[in-house]
């Protein structure tokens, strides 16, 4: 049977993969796509999602716009990375694929409600629309099978020294989401920084020769160029698709179950995760942490649905 999922997304460069990945996988039964503010602005993150279905083609799957900003305080946005639009680089034109008429917490609600199973959340951005749900629909928690996002680290960050950009663009939902008591999983930067998208990785994409294949290769190289200028990376990691690649392949992340607190006070550390990897704190786990993944796989499942859908 495939796995009912929806995914809540910003996107953004990896984020497009991840639908993507989500769209073509036959293991995958693709009820939605959520935004939320995240690498650009709510507004300009919903476009991009309507963009990614529209040049692959991928119709039918709603699409509903979510939270502007963090529960508590202002936002951040990552034109340094994803550029002004949030997904620099190709030309796109109009999309054709419309949002639904229903705010992303609402559509959680009806969909979880209406589905005869219960369904797994995949989170790539900030966890604001997975928090301001649960906190709205408590009782609905049940209807939830798993969460399994992309953020946080166990070593070092990428907005500051010690969080994550996910984690960090809204400290307060990720508390939320982590002390929920559902079954979590987090792939976090010390794995997605392994999947690099070298010139091998893009070479394999553009032959594929079809027009996605074309936009899929001018996204890894502006999201190449980014991480170059910005980080000193020789390719760009694919953060996000490695949580649906996970779904898919279990075997390819290698997980470790751990306690995950979020820093919300630290003066040079708000918005790290905190992961208890050896147990010294005493806490139970309540999460699954990537700690490895098999690059080579991952990248044959990116490649394999671009062709796929293309």
């Amino acid at each position: 049977m495939s796995i009912p999922v929806i995914l809540d997304c910003d996107p953004g460069h990896d984020d497009a993969f991840n639908i993507l990945l989500a769209a073509a996988h036959p293991a995958v039964e693709l009820l939605g796509i959520t935004t939320v503010a995240g690498n650009q602005t709510v507004g300009k993150t919903t476009l991009n999602a309507r963009r990614v279905c529209t040049v692959a083609g991928i119709e039918g799957v709603p699409i509903a716009a979510g939270m502007a900003g963090p529960l508590r305080g202002p936002g951040i946005v990552a034109p340094d990375i994803h550029g002004e639009s949030g997904l620099d680089g190709p030309g796109f034109g109009e999309p054709t694929v419309p949002v639904d008429g229903r705010d992303a917490v609402t559509f959680l609600r009806d969909t979880l409600r209406a589905h005869p199973v219960p369904v797994t959340l995949v989170p790539t951005g900030p966890l604001t629309n997975i928090a301001a749900f649960l906190l709205a629909h408590p009782e609905l928690a049940d209807r939830i099978e798993r969460v399994v996002l992309m953020g946080g680290s166990t070593g070092r960050g990428n907005r500051t020294p010690a969080a994550e950009f996910n984690v960090l663009a809204d400290p307060e939902a990720a508390d939320v989401v982590f002390r929920s008591g559902l079954h979590l999983t987090m792939i976090g930067l010390n794995v997605s920084h392994r999947a690099l998208a070298t010139p091998r990785v893009v070479a394999r994409v553009r032959a594929l020769g079809t027009p996605l294949a074309g936009v899929c290769a001018e996204l890894l190289t502006y999201f190449g160029d980014a991480y170059r200028e910005v980080f000193g990376f020789p390719a760009p990691p694919l953060h996000d698709p490695l949580t649906v690649a996970h779904l898919v392949a279990p075997d390819l992340v290698t997980l470790v179950h751990a306690p995950v607190a979020i820093e919300l006070t630290g003066t040079h550390t708000r918005g790290a995760t905190v992961v208890d990897l050896d147990g010294v704190t005493g806490a139970r786990p309540n999460a699954y942490v990537g700690v490895d993944v098999d690059v080579d796989a991952y990248w044959d499942l990116i490649v394999d649905a671009v062709r796929t859908l293309g």
